[in-house]
Parts: structure tokens; sequence; C-alpha cells
């Protein structure tokens, strides 16, 4: 990856115009690079991909640059889902924006968390019923010494696997049951 000036490029294929605001997410961090590839090697022309914590919205608006039909991204922050919907205009992608309050999401193929360990691990419930039984999910913003605990959160609902990691950091991904 690279970053030039408020862009990122992506190794082959995508630019992304981004102004993060008070929002998470540049793509300059691991755990933003690890989701960004594993987006790269999983959208399809006909996913409806999630974002959940989508802070920026750099998943999502990768997520539909990639191809994919149809994407939602939801943060529990007005001012982050704000920044995402600039962000997505600026990038010329419709994409449906929401906070975590409002019920606007029903189960998606691909769901994107790139969070924090703790908080991944109490949404596990949610996030499985958010992911249709066959679909896939992918998990980072998990310190490599706090994946069990977060592998053992997800596993009742998914087949997980430690996919990679950068830096220290993990991205765990799995297929739902």
């Amino acid at each position: 990856d690279q970053r030039v000036g408020r862009a990122v490029v992506l190794d082959e294929a995508i630019n992304i115009a981004l102004d993060p605001g008070v929002a998470f997410g540049t793509g300059a961090h691991p755990t933003t690079r690890l989701c960004l590839r594993w987006l790269t090697e999983t959208v399809t022309p006909d996913a409806d991909v999630l974002d959940y914590g989508c802070g920026s919205g750099i998943l999502a608006i990768a997520a539909m640059k990639l191809g994919a039909q149809r994407v939602c991204g939801i943060d529990i922050d007005p001012q982050a889902v704000q920044a995402a919907q600039q962000n997505a205009q600026q990038n010329s992608v419709e994409i449906t924006w929401a906070t975590a309050e409002e019920d606007v999401a029903g189960p998606a193929q691909i769901v994107v968390a790139n969070i924090l360990a703790n908080p991944l691990t109490v949404l596990a419930p949610l996030l499985a019923r958010l992911t249709r039984p066959g679909g896939q999910i992918a998990l980072s913003g998990i310190l490599v010494e706090q994946a069990d605990a977060v592998l053992e959160a997800y596993t009742p609902a998914f087949k997980m696997t430690r996919a990679a990691t950068d830096e220290g950091w993990v991205l765990l991904t799995g297929r739902r049951r």
C-alpha cells in the first residue's frame, strides 16, 4: 500500500480518496491493511457487504470499488457515519450508512469488522446474525495475544481461522455455519 496525500492506493486496483475527520481508518494501520487485502481476495461482483464499525468508510468504499453489488456501513459514532458518507460521495460510490441503533442491515454475504478485541467479543452474537449462513466474516483490530479469546467467541457460529498477521495484529476469518 502507498499513501499519496489523503488518498490510499491499493496494490493493484483502486484509489480511495479519504478525509477521515474524527473517524478511524486511513489505510495506514496494519489492521486496515489486513482487511483491505482480504476484501481484495473476497469481494465478488454479486456480493453484499457489511462494514461494521465503518469509521471513515474505507473498507465499505473499497468493497464497492472492488465490485460489490451492495454495501452497508455501520458505526456507533454519528460523526464517523457522517465522515463515511462524505468519503463515499468523494469516491462516487453508493453505500447505505447507518448508526448501530438503526436496523438497516439484513444478513450479508460478507461481513468485515475492524474494531478492537473486546468489542468484537461482545458483538459475536450480533455479527453472527448479520452474516448469512455460508457467508464470510473478517475480524481485525486484534492483537496476536488476544486472538484466542476472539476465536472462542466466534467458533460456535463460524468455522474460524487465523488468516494473516501484520506488525503484531491479526486478521481472523471465518465462514458462517
